[in-house]
């Protein structure tokens, strides 16, 4: 936990925002989730927006705050003796509301007679429990307390979820310092994974060496590591291939520090330590996307429009290859830069990898006068919005050869003239794909990317870094 006067000035501010609403603002902390059967479980974590405004990580807690009054009322049970005898004694009721800076408790039973008749805000469930929980408690079904679609949840408060995210968008220095924390053993991680890459080693062991450092120094991973020599397949998370010479290895992995905050980054490796002339020209042109990306990353300039530069540089540069011929304006504004790149070049990040993402993703990542694109690779951009000093972002441009979609293209006409589905089938078809990552801070004059000293990212220092180890 933070220190205490964290979490009360955080719910002062929220409460602020939401000056005039009436009701009160609902919050459900997570419980144990049964995995094989309800006394084995997955492991622990705690909501994120509990976690934001209350700290207490401990399960089967929930709170409400008065919009009108500005009371916060903590419930929850203390532990019985069946609890002490398999889990040992632990706080009270009491004491975690004094630790985060709340007056006032009462039985989590209780919870329903202290909503009746009143208005609730809650914001979108992630877990199934708390969506029942929910539904009971308000009469609505508890697939209505989802998110639904990127749009986010309909029957969740709008101006409860619209303050929120203003709040965790803009990080503070104290969450600063942790992300930079979790960054820094994340880069320890991927270290590990580098140093493990040796022709005929199995996937599977990289994966665990490098997930062992999670465990030892953080909570564990941030999400499911991808570690894949077919980098084409954005999320491929089967590790049961032994290391084949002349592949590239991408290694997109994060650590959450035991502080619950994220860290996200990729490395694209030759898999025999040296570039094929093929690959090095691709992952140049990568990096120095990412690079640009970087340079453009300020206050006041939309994510979109960094997406959008990136992306004209890749079609520059791949035109320099023969793969694309024409304006490289014209070819992204057409939708083209999708074929390359399907994915937006980056997201939020800090207690959730994916940040707030449960609320509806474009009321977090985009402004309220932006429009999604339906275009692939613009479309699933995740952050667009203008930026702000305190915004934490991914830059993770990339370049895939996606078979079937190649395919598809061609047939339905998509860039004829434009694509040289020739070029593209004579050599490319057996590449993979490769993505760098870096996790970024915007700063008042710029931005700054988290952690310790870079991870190697030029193609230079891939083949240095592999030499020594």
């Amino acid at each position: 936990m933070l220190n205490k006067e964290t979490y009360i000035r955080r719910r002062s501010e929220l409460l602020q925002l939401l000056k005039g609403e009436k009701g009160v603002a609902l919050f459900i902390g997570n419980v144990a989730s049964a995995a094989q059967y309800q006394e084995c479980a997955y492991k622990w974590r705690q909501d994120s927006t509990w976690l934001y405004l209350f700290g207490i990580d401990e399960p089967r807690l929930a709170a409400t705050i008065d919009l009108e009054t500005g009371e916060t009322t903590l419930f929850g049970d203390d532990c019985d003796i069946d609890d002490i005898i398999w889990n040992g004694p632990t706080p009270s009721i009491a004491d975690h509301a004094a630790s985060a800076g709340i007056g006032k408790t009462a039985p989590y039973g209780a919870l329903a007679a202290a909503l009746k008749g009143r208005q609730v805000h809650f914001v979108p469930v992630s877990r199934w429990y708390n969506a029942v929980m929910l539904a009971n408690l308000l009469g609505l079904r508890p697939e209505e307390t989802f998110r639904a679609g990127k749009a986010g949840c309909p029957k969740a408060s709008l101006p409860l979820v619209k303050a929120l995210v203003k709040m965790r968008l803009v990080k503070d220095a104290e969450e600063i310092a942790l992300i930079d924390a979790a960054c820094v053993l994340g880069q320890e991680m991927h270290t590990v994974a580098r140093k493990g890459i040796k022709i005929g080693q199995i996937e599977q062991q990289i994966v665990g060496d490098m997930e062992a450092v999670a465990l030892a120094k953080g909570w564990g991973v941030s999400f499911e590591t991808i570690l894949t020599q077919h980098g084409e397949i954005f999320h491929c998370h089967s590790h049961a291939q032994a290391i084949e010479p002349g592949r590239l290895l991408v290694i997109d992995a994060g650590l959450e520090s035991n502080d619950h905050y994220a860290s996200d980054f990729t490395r694209t490796y030759p898999t025999g330590g040296r570039w094929t002339s093929k690959q090095r020209d691709v992952y140049q042109i990568v990096y120095e996307c990412n690079q640009l990306a970087f340079e453009l990353t300020r206050p006041g300039v939309p994510y979109r429009e960094v997406h959008i530069r990136a992306m004209e540089h890749m079609l520059a540069r791949l035109g320099d290859l023969g793969l694309v011929h024409g304006d490289p304006s014209s070819l992204v504004a057409d939708g083209l830069a999708g074929l390359f790149c399907p994915h937006g070049l980056g997201h939020n990040m800090g207690l959730d990898v994916h940040d707030m993402e449960d609320y509806g993703e474009d009321l977090v990542g985009y402004d309220a006068d932006q429009v999604r694109s339906s275009q692939l690779g613009l479309g699933s951009l995740r952050m667009a919005r203008r930026l702000e000093a305190g915004n934490v972002v991914t830059d993770e441009p990339g370049i895939y050869f996606i078979p079937a979609l190649i395919a598809k293209w061609k047939a339905e006409g998509i860039g004829k003239g434009a694509i040289d589905y020739a070029r593209l089938e004579e050599g490319y078809l057996d590449f993979g794909g490769i993505r760098l990552e870096d996790d970024v801070l915007v700063t008042p004059d710029g931005a700054r990317r988290l952690g310790g000293p870079r991870l190697p990212a030029s193609p230079g220092e891939i083949e240095e870094a592999m030499a020594a180890d």
